[in-house]
């Protein structure tokens, strides 16, 4: 076992800081690293050690692989964390680290490469018989091959997937025969463009399915466990953006399963760290394998808090070669969590990013309450970066309980000068298709418009009520005000914002 004295984080925003903290707890000293934009950004401060590796653009510094080894050797680090996002899943930097030299905090890089693609890992998991989404074994090289494969599955709709890459790109729905061939040139050209690999395959699509990962961790003692579940269907454009723990649909049967079923997918693959396998959940009860995130996820969070766990504590301790410090039955689920991403977007404009500078910011807090978060007052919100400001999570002894304070959470949330995701969060938790837990990835695509639509009809109403509140409470020196997440002008405080405010006052 080799001991890690120093990590050098090679990411940027909340979850380098998040890595951080955990190193700091064990006694790890920290690197960081960042693009010149990102001088003043709160990781850089939160390491021991800091160096710039290059201009804005990602390919020049937080792609850079040679600069982040060059860094790492420098500043004496004995090991990397890659976080989730830029190389987190990427072979040939697992490659490079395990060459200089270097501990690399995640599986090993054949593991990676498999897992990467989506063919790949298709057949590893059918050959390992681990249930797939009805479809092609390998990939299909022209429309003709996909048109077979329709007709072998029994007709539309059917998905056409790029091979590589993820979060929604190279992804074609057709649902007619007609539409194939221009869906599938479609793909292959967004593949390309994306991933450079126009590799595409085709799977019977699933309608209306539930999106529920399993959390994994291994060592390098032939150990696995599954940590339960997330239920990840609140999704926009294939993206996540609420995440919960544990998902309402799923029976202590059907979830002791899929967790049989992930392990055997991390033991097929000779797994070893954290890592979340995917699953489709239908409406009849069964579950396929989707893809398996070679990383540590975005939502790890609402894993923490409901089993009690540091995952990246356990991710360093798998790569220093110890057996993990629990067993399966050693797990003791506690409660239900959430996570919120609050995304710089403006809801109310087609989610565009909301680029610029944060003028004001004050995160919430009591109990049950936590924020993983990338800025502070005053940061930057860049364009060259993922739009997540932060993470807020919340805990307490029931679903319900859990809604009630993310909602206080969210008004309580005060950030200026951006627009944020917070009016959409708060007007999914108040829809009572999420509140019966029974969503599925088609939420947004059903609802979004008739709940915008609704919100405004009365939004005049609202604006005069949460102007009312704002000041009492103003008056009161309470932390929540009407203004939060907006541009000055009561014309753009968002209506469920507003209407959530109302209830507030409702209640007391």
């Amino acid at each position: 076992m080799k001991k890690i004295r120093k990590v050098l984080v090679a990411n940027r925003g909340e979850i380098s800081i998040r890595i951080m903290r955990t190193c700091r707890e064990m006694g790890v000293k920290t690197v960081a690293v960042y693009s010149e934009v990102d001088r003043q950004s709160p990781h850089v401060a939160m390491a021991d050690e800091a160096y710039c590796i290059g201009p804005a653009v990602a390919a020049e510094s937080y792609l850079n692989i040679p600069k982040i080894l060059d860094v790492a050797k420098r500043a004496g680090a004995d090991a990397i964390h890659p976080g989730y996002g830029f190389l987190a899943e990427n072979a040939r930097f697992a490659r490079a680290v395990l060459d200089a030299g270097l501990i690399f905090i995640g599986p090993n890089p054949d593991t990676i490469s498999l897992m990467g693609s989506k063919t790949e890992s298709r057949k590893t998991m059918m050959d390992a018989g681990v249930p797939v989404v009805p479809g092609a074994r390998d990939a299909l090289e022209t429309v003709e091959d996909a048109r077979a494969m329709a007709d072998q599955m029994g007709g539309y709709p059917v998905l056409i997937k790029a091979a590589a890459g993820g979060g929604g790109k190279g992804m074609r729905t057709v649902r007619r025969p007609e539409d194939l061939a221009r869906a599938f040139d479609a793909a292959r050209g967004e593949a390309q463009k994306a991933f450079g690999d126009a590799t595409v395959y085709v799977e019977k699509f699933i309608e209306a399915p539930k999106h529920i990962e399993i959390q994994i961790i291994a060592d390098q003692h032939d150990n696995v466990l599954y940590l339960w579940e997330r239920d990840c269907s609140i999704q926009r454009r294939h993206q996540k953006v609420i995440e919960e723990c544990p998902s309402m649909v799923l029976t202590p049967e059907q979830r002791e399963a899929m967790g049989a079923v992930a392990v055997q997918a991390a033991r097929a693959c000779g797994y070893v760290n954290a890592g979340t396998v995917e699953f489709l959940f239908d409406s009849e009860g069964h579950f396929y394998f989707l893809e398996m995130n070679t990383r540590l996820q975005v939502e790890h969070p609402v894993t923490e808090v409901v089993l009690g766990l540091d995952l990246v504590k356990l991710q360093l301790l798998a790569a220093e070669g110890h057996p993990l410090p629990l067993r399966q039955e050693d797990l003791s689920p506690r409660g239900h969590a959430l996570e919120c991403r609050i995304n710089a977007e403006d809801v109310y404009n087609n989610f565009v990013p909301s680029t610029g500078q944060v003028t004001h910011l004050k995160h919430p807090e009591g109990p049950g309450v936590r924020v993983d978060s990338g800025i502070t007052a005053f940061s930057e919100i860049s364009r060259f970066y993922d739009p997540m400001a932060a993470k807020l999570i919340t805990w307490a002894e029931t679903r319900d309980e859990a809604i009630e304070r993310m909602k206080r959470a969210l008004l309580e949330f005060q950030i200026e000068g951006i627009k944020t995701t917070i009016p959409f969060c708060l007007a999914v938790l108040d829809h009572p298709e999420f509140r019966s837990g029974k969503f599925t990835t088609k939420f947004v695509e059903q609802y979004w418009d008739s709940l915008k639509a609704a919100g405004s009809a009365d939004a005049d109403l609202l604006e005069v009520i949460a102007a009312a509140v704002a000041y009492h409470q103003d008056q009161a020196g309470a932390a929540t005000r009407a203004e939060v997440n907006h541009a000055p002008g009561r014309a753009e405080i968002s209506p469920w914002k507003m209407r959530a405010l109302q209830d507030m006052r409702r209640s007391k």
